[in-house]
This record gives C-alpha cells, sequence and structure tokens, in this order.
C-alpha cells in the first residue's frame, strides 16, 4: 500500500532563484523547468506539490525601450506566457525599478506575503516549501507557524562567504521548522528539454 503524501504550495522568489541558478551555471542561467523543479523540492520533502506560486518581475524599459530592453521583454513574455498554461503554477509579478545604474524589485515581497497568508489557509496547507532569503518575510512565516500550525521548509543557497552575493542573514533560519541548502543535484536533475 503506497503512503499518500501531504499536500504544500512552493513558492518561488523568481529573483533569488535566477542567482543561484546563475552560480550553478558559472555564470549563465540554467534553463529550468520551472515545475519540475518544484514538484522535487516538494518530493525530497515527503510533500505533493499541490501549486506554485511564481513571484517575478518583468525587465526594466525605458519610455522609448532599447533594442536590448525590447529583446529581453519578448523573452521574458515568451517564457511567463509558458509556464502560465500550466494551471499548477500562479504568477504574480512585481515591477523592475531603476535607480541609477541599480534595478531593484517593487512589490514583490509585498505579493508573497499576502499569499504566505491567503493561500495556506484557503487551501488547509499543512506544510510549505519556501525559496527565498528575505528576512523580510520572518514575521510572516512566525505568524503561520505558531497561530496556524504550518510547517515551513526553507530551501536556501550560501556560500559561508561574508558579503557575497550569498550571504545572508540566519534571522530567517529562526522562522523555518527545515532548512534546506540547495545544491547542485536540485538543478541539474531539473533542467528543460532541449527542444524547449
Amino acid at each position: 500500500m503506497t503512503q499518500k503524501l501531504e499536500h504544500t504550495i512552493v513558492f518561488i522568489d523568481a529573483g533569488y532563484l535566477s542567482k543561484i541558478s546563475k552560480h550553478f551555471g558559472n555564470g549563465k542561467y540554467l534553463k529550468l523547468d520551472l515545475v519540475k523543479f518544484a514538484k522535487y523540492l516538494a518530493i525530497k520533502q515527503g510533500l505533493w506539490c499541490e501549486h506554485i506560486f511564481y513571484y517575478t518581475a518583468p525587465p526594466f524599459q525605458s519610455s522609448k525601450p532599447t533594442k536590448e530592453e525590447a529583446r529581453r521583454k519578448a523573452g521574458y513574455d515568451s517564457f511567463i506566457s509558458k509556464i502560465q498554461r500550466n494551471k499548477e503554477v500562479t504568477v504574480k509579478e512585481g515591477r523592475l525599478q531603476k535607480i541609477g545604474r541599480e534595478f531593484i524589485q517593487k512589490g514583490v515581497d509585498t505579493l508573497i506575503t499576502m499569499d504566505l497568508t491567503e493561500e495556506t489557509i484557503g487551501r488547509k496547507i499543512k506544510a510549505i516549501v519556501f525559496l527565498a532569503c528575505d528576512t523580510d518575510f520572518v514575521p510572516v512565516l512566525n505568524r503561520i507557524r505558531s497561530k496556524d500550525g504550518i510547517k515551513v521548509i526553507l530551501y536556501y543557497f550560501t556560500d559561508r562567504k561574508r558579503d557575497s552575493l550569498f550571504s545572508m542573514s540566519n534571522h530567517i533560519l529562526t522562522a523555518c521548522d527545515v532548512k534546506a541548502l540547495l545544491t547542485d543535484e536540485h538543478f541539474k536533475r531539473n533542467l528543460k528539454a532541449e527542444k524547449d
């Protein structure tokens, strides 16, 4: 007799996932099969992925977009269109703001915070898989753990180097029940097929 797996939701911060992907791709973004990847993260924890929430922001566009900006936006639109065809995925978009030479996501953390409370309760989920590293999520993660009894499984990456791209506060680790370090294997097992 096979054991029935507990259902879960996988929450993915696309900006954070992209940084890790580029690291494991030696400076190039790995072409992940997003659905396969999310389901793999869940199954590694003995859970069944019921739904995936993917939080992102479209590439920045000037008031008169350059050819490069237009090219990036077309690629982004094609990618989002493909993943939105899958009913197991909900895409939530913030926006990308340019400040000087830096690009900063706006609104994404708020969207994640709202869904962490609304979707977990509405779907009667007992555990979530969370791929993000911002300490701003600590209060909401602690709330759903203590008030709603939801187990939080955090997937993250760190190179354990101070002030590096992947240095992170241990504060977020205190708001999770399970901490799972992402490795090269998580990515290599879930690459898109060449024809995609």
